[in-house]
């Protein structure tokens, strides 16, 4: 494929989002993204917020505001936390949008056209205390598939469990808590899946590749059976269902937000309408791209089934997904993670603890890519201690002082020195940094952030022990040309190491190329056909050096204290604790 999209399941307008919400979708969108860039591939990285739904118009209430303001609001915010993360998007659109709308609708035209939607009478939850229909998340209740008692009309997040609200167990208005609920009569459009699910599981069995977590969820579905499901909810806050005698309707959420990926793309193209965006060419009729999605588990039957079904259904050639990459769920100390709870983090709250690139590189290393995996204060500050602090910084922090005291012109200044050439021990590092580089692409290839992780980590640890068996402190008294050598060729090591550093950790890369002076000329990727013993000879004498200050400090054991006790969520439910 000579171009690539990549898609991140949108984060819903709702609040700042935590860091599962972070691991899960957008940071190894991110990723995956720079890492496609870097080798020079035609990449558009799309993403939204997702504006609709029950749940904006619950929290919009609770904050006293307007829902179009409030989404607005929570869609700067969400902008911003973004950007502080270094995320690339090219977009980061919203489904609330004219070009969603627009584009939502003529989905549901073409489903209609075609046979795949049923106009029926339905019953649906109505409150008389709200004097309202109550769609699926302004019922919450007990799921009656796991019995957890906070489940919501449309899932249940503890068993991910699809529902309808009329399947609760002791309901109750999410707006007002009354129980006194009755079910009337009211009529929607409902998307007849089960005619699609012969194409669906020809689609997912062509697949391969496919992570098992992500094909296992959608088989489940398809051989559970596939219902048809509504696409349209009594609600004021949407996308106006475009229909004789639906006035007062919107589109349901989970039909508009998919197509909001569409929609996004279509902002992107709209906001620099002179400058050749063809929008149209990534999504319809797009043989040339290779469309790439990411999502935490509780959206892959969304992913899997609901949207290309969808897709499928308008009989247009629209883009389907080629890979999708669900992950597990990242919890907190066995639980989730909870804002009313005060447990957890949340990338607001992170930022102000500590800079991006460390939560960019745990969340990547310790990624849920198969099971869940459980936060701790401990793990966390183990992980960036032992491997960026006490490996890539180290050795960064360490070569440049060395350096600056064996050929240092002022504090702080050295210049890269002349002398020696490179040896036996130089050409077996050279051979150990093309295999190992040829692993590290390889896992990219394969979409295996995890493991890219552990690779670059043993990457950085060749060059730690190069630095340690060849003692240029020690050779400067006996050969000072080959302690020159020496300290060159570990300077190119953090040329190496901080280029091939850059899609996980952006900010220190930029900053560590920086200060040895490496310009967008010389900063290349490496690949199969990169010789990398020239490589550890690319950077010449003569070039000025800049010590920077400690890269990563530790995560010490008072701060580890600290916030074990203040994200516990102890002091959410007991005030006085």
């Amino acid at each position: 494929m000579s171009r690539y999209l990549i898609t991140s399941a949108l984060p819903y307008i709702n609040g700042v989002k935590h860091l599962g919400n972070l691991a899960g979708s957008m940071l190894p969108a991110d990723v995956c993204a720079r890492y496609l860039r870097r080798r020079g591939r035609d990449v558009l990285y799309i993403c939204a917020t997702d504006d609709h739904g029950t749940p904006a118009e619950l929290a919009a209430l609770a904050a006293g505001k307007s829902v179009a303001g409030y989404c607005r609001e929570q869609h700067e915010i969400q902008a911003r936390m973004g950007e502080r993360f270094h995320l690339s998007y090219d977009i980061f659109g919203r489904s609330s949008s004219v070009q969603n709308s627009e584009l939502t609708q003529h989905f549901a035209d073409r489903l209609i056209a075609n046979g795949f939607i049923e106009d029926r009478v339905t019953q649906q939850i109505y409150s008389p205390v709200d004097q309202r229909f109550l769609p699926d998340r302004y019922v919450v209740g007990t799921c009656p598939h796991c019995g957890f008692e906070r489940a919501r009309g449309d899932q249940c997040e503890n068993c991910t469990r699809v529902l309808e609200p009329t399947q609760l167990v002791k309901p109750r208005s999410a707006v007002s808590g009354s129980a006194d609920l009755e079910a009337r009569d009211t009529h929607n459009l409902f998307l007849q899946l089960g005619k699609l699910a012969d194409q669906l599981r020809e689609w997912i069995d062509s697949h391969d590749d496919w992570p098992l977590l992500t094909t296992s969820i959608a088989r489940k579905w398809l051989n559970e059976g596939l219902r048809e499901r509504s696409i349209t909810r009594d609600l004021a806050w949407g996308i106006p269902v475009n229909r004789d005698g639906y006035e007062g309707k919107v589109f349901y959420v989970w039909f508009d937000a998919p197509i909001e990926y569409i929609g996004a793309t279509k902002e992107w193209a709209d906001m620099d309408p002179g400058g050749g965006r063809d929008w149209k060419s990534w999504w319809f009729d797009a043989k040339d791209v290779k469309h790439i999605q990411f999502m935490a588990k509780d959206n892959i039957p969304f992913h899997t089934i609901m949207w290309p079904g969808t897709i499928m259904a308008t009989e247009e050639p629209w883009k389907l997904a080629d890979f999708i990459k669900g992950y597990s769920w990242l919890t907190y100390y066995g639980g989730k993670f909870s804002t009313s709870q005060g447990r957890g983090i949340f990338m607001d709250t992170a930022l102000e603890l500590l800079p991006a690139d460390y939560w960019r590189w745990y969340l990547l290393a310790n990624a849920p890519e198969t099971d869940d995996v459980d936060f701790t204060w401990d793990g966390f500050a183990l992980c960036v201690n032992k491997e960026l602090a006490g490996t890539f910084g180290n050795f960064v922090n360490r070569t440049l002082k060395l350096n600056e005291k064996l050929f240092g012109t002022e504090p702080g200044v050295s210049t890269v020195s002349d002398g020696g050439v490179l040896g036996d021990v130089e050409t077996r590092l050279a051979m150990e940094l093309d295999a190992r580089i040829a692993t590290y692409n390889r896992n990219f290839e394969e979409i295996q952030f995890r493991k890219a992780a552990a690779e670059l980590y043993l990457i950085w640890q060749a060059g730690n022990g190069y630095i340690q068996e060849r003692a240029p402190w020690k050779l400067i008294k006996e050969s000072p040309a080959d302690a020159a050598m020496v300290m060159r060729t570990s300077i190119n090591l953090i040329r190496i190491f901080a280029t091939l550093a850059e899609p996980f950790i952006p900010e220190t890369s930029a900053r560590v190329l920086a200060a040895v002076q490496v310009g967008a000329d010389e900063n290349h990727w490496f690949d199969e056909n990169t010789p990398m013993l020239a490589e550890l000879a690319r950077l010449a004498p003569g070039r000025e050096l800049h010590t920077p200050d400690v890269l990563f400090p530790r995560v010490g054991e008072e701060m580890v204290a600290e916030c074990v006790e203040r994200f516990s969520g102890i002091h959410a439910q007991n005030p006085s604790a």
